[in-house]
C-alpha cells in the first residue's frame, strides 16, 4: 500500500521545507465507565491562556491523533439518531437522553436555512435512501473531500504542526491552515476545503475559511453551505492535552437567514489507547525496543461502497442510477 508520508513531505516543502514537530504524549483519559468514543456530552472548555508545552516556534502543541465523541456524519443535528432510513438503536431512547445538536446557536438547534434552501436540504435527505438522480448520492460515496465541518465528523484526524502552520491529516483529504502572511487565493478559487488562514489566541486556534467551493455536505441530510460561504472556526483546546472543542461560525446571506454557530467535541487519542480502525484508524510503526508508536493509517476510498444511500449505483424501480 502506497503511503502518505512523500506527500506530506511536499506538504511541509510548501511551508520551508521544514519536517513535523515533535508530538507530545497526553494521557490516557481516566477513571469512570464512561465510553469516551461515545458520548453524549459535550465538556466546557474555555478560551484563556495555554499552559501546557509548546513547539519551538511558540505554538501551544497539539500534536496527535483526534476524533470527535457524539456520533458519526449521519445526522448534524441528531447526532446519534443515525442517517435517513437507517435509525441507531440510539434513535430509540428520548432526545433529551441523546448528544444534543452539533448546532450550539440558535438555541432550536436547526440550521436556520432560508425557505428556498431548506427545501433542497429536506429534498435530498427525502431521497437519500434510494438516490435516483447522480445529485442524490453523497459526495464523500465519490472520494471527494468532505469539507468543513464533515472531516471532524468521519474517521478519527491527525493533527501535525510545522514552523507557521498546522496541517490537518483527514481520511477525506487534508487541510492546511497557514499561520503566516503568505499571498491569499484570488476569491474566484473555490476549493472542497476551502482556504484556512489562521492565528493562535491563547489556547485558541482562531482560523477563518474561505473559498470554499459549496460542494461538501455537512452529513447524510443533506446540509450544506453554498460557494458564498466564510466560516470563522475556533479550536479551543484544554492545557492537559486530551480535548478541544470545534466552535465554528458559518456565514452565508445566500443560504442561511444569519449566522449560525456548530460545536463538536474531540478527544484526544495516544499509545495508551488500542485502534478501533474508526476513531483511533492508525497502524503500530516496527521500532523494537522503543515506546510504541503508531502512524496515520491510509484509507482507500472506493466509490460505490455502502451505506451512501445506496452508494453511486443501484437499480431503483425506475431505472439504474448513473454516477456523473
Amino acid at each position: 500500500m502506497m503511503r502518505r508520508t512523500p506527500y506530506l513531505l511536499l506538504v511541509a516543502a510548501s511551508i520551508g521545507g521544514a519536517q513535523p514537530l515533535a508530538a507530545q504524549t497526553a494521557p490516557a483519559q481516566a477513571g469512570g465507565t464512561e465510553n469516551p468514543r461515545r458520548s453524549k456530552d459535550v465538556p466546557v472548555i474555555a478560551s484563556g491562556a495555554w499552559t501546557g508545552p509548546r513547539t519551538p516556534d511558540g505554538q501551544p502543541d497539539v500534536t496527535g491523533f483526534y476524533s470527535n465523541t457524539v456520533g458519526n456524519h449521519g445526522n448534524f443535528t441528531d447526532p446519534q439518531a443515525g442517517p435517513p432510513g437507517e435509525a441507531s438503536s440510539a434513535a430509540r431512547l428520548p432526545r433529551d437522553q441523546r448528544a444534543p445538536s452539533r448546532v450550539s446557536d440558535p438555541a432550536d438547534g436547526q440550521i436556520p436555512y432560508l425557505p428556498a434552501a431548506r427545501a433542497l436540504q429536506q429534498d435530498f435527505a427525502k431521497n437519500f435512501p434510494n438516490p435516483v438522480k447522480p445529485r442524490y448520492v453523497e459526495p464523500l460515496a465519490r472520494c471527494a473531500p468532505a469539507g468543513s465541518p464533515k472531516s471532524f465528523m468521519w474517521h478519527g484526524f491527525e493533527i501535525r504542526q510545522y514552523p507557521g502552520a498546522v496541517l490537518f491529516w483527514f481520511d477525506s483529504g487534508w487541510r492546511l491552515v497557514r499561520l503566516d502572511d503568505a499571498p491569499r487565493l484570488a476569491p474566484s478559487i473555490k476549493l472542497w476545503n476551502g482556504a484556512s488562514r489562521g492565528h493562535w489566541e491563547g489556547n485558541t486556534l482562531v482560523v477563518e475559511v474561505t473559498n470554499n467551493n459549496g460542494k461538501a455536505l455537512f452529513g447524510r441530510y443533506g446540509d450544506y453551505m453554498s460557494e458564498n460561504a466564510t466560516v470563522l472556526e475556533r479550536y479551543v483546546f484544554d492545557s492537559n492535552g486530551q480535548r478541544f472543542n470545534y466552535v465554528a461560525t458559518f456565514t452565508d446571506p445566500t443560504v442561511y437567514a444569519r449566522p449560525w454557530t456548530a460545536t463538536i467535541p474531540v478527544r484526544r487519542y495516544t499509545a495508551a489507547d488500542e485502534p478501533d480502525g474508526w476513531n483511533f484508524d492508525v497502524q503500530p510503526v516496527n521500532q523494537p525496543g522503543q515506546p510504541k508508536r503508531y502512524e496515520h493509517a491510509e484509507r482507500i476510498c472506493v466509490e460505490n461502497n455502502g451505506p451512501f444511500g445506496g452508494g453511486a449505483v443501484g437499480v431503483p424501480s425506475d431505472g439504474p442510477v448513473i454516477a456523473r
